[in-house]
């Protein structure tokens, strides 16, 4: 129950900055992203604040032995920039880049009754599920050696 009430109130607070910071805006998000255009750069001044929060704070958390509510750290083992991630990062940048909505922002507006941010949230579950789909197939025709 404690891990259920800690996600809760974290989520809140999440929403919270991305609503405060207008980041579920896909207005403001477009501008930020539109360079060579009406530039809005506020939003780097947010981006620049999680970062500094995260770095701190990881940096922090992980000198623990291990987390409150857990046996121990989920971290990826995976570090290499490999074609998938580039791939993958190209088409996440694309769909922002068109639509304005990051995942957590898409969610977060969910609450607004958007029908913009239920299309971008159906088609992002939509490109989870092509994607395991499309592994599964490759694996098959490729079976690791």
């Amino acid at each position: 129950m404690k891990k259920v009430f800690i996600a809760l109130i974290s989520g809140i607070i999440f929403g919270l900055g991305l609503s405060l910071s207008q980041m579920i805006n896909p207005n403001k998000v477009i501008n930020f992203l539109d360079i060579s255009g009406d530039w809005d750069p506020s939003l780097a001044f947010v981006m620049l604040g999680a970062l500094l929060v995260s770095f701190i704070s990881f940096r922090l958390i992980l000198k623990k032995p291990e987390p409150i509510l857990e046996e121990s750290f989920h971290l990826s083992k995976h570090s290499n920039i490999d074609k998938p991630l580039l791939v993958g990062a190209a088409i996440f940048g694309i769909g922002w880049g068109v639509s304005g909505y990051c995942p957590g922002p898409a969610v977060a507006n969910l609450g607004t009754g958007s029908l913009e941010a239920l299309v971008m949230v159906v088609s992002i579950y939509a490109g989870f599920f092509f994607q395991k789909w499309f592994a599964s197939r490759t694996s098959m025709k490729h079976p690791p050696s």
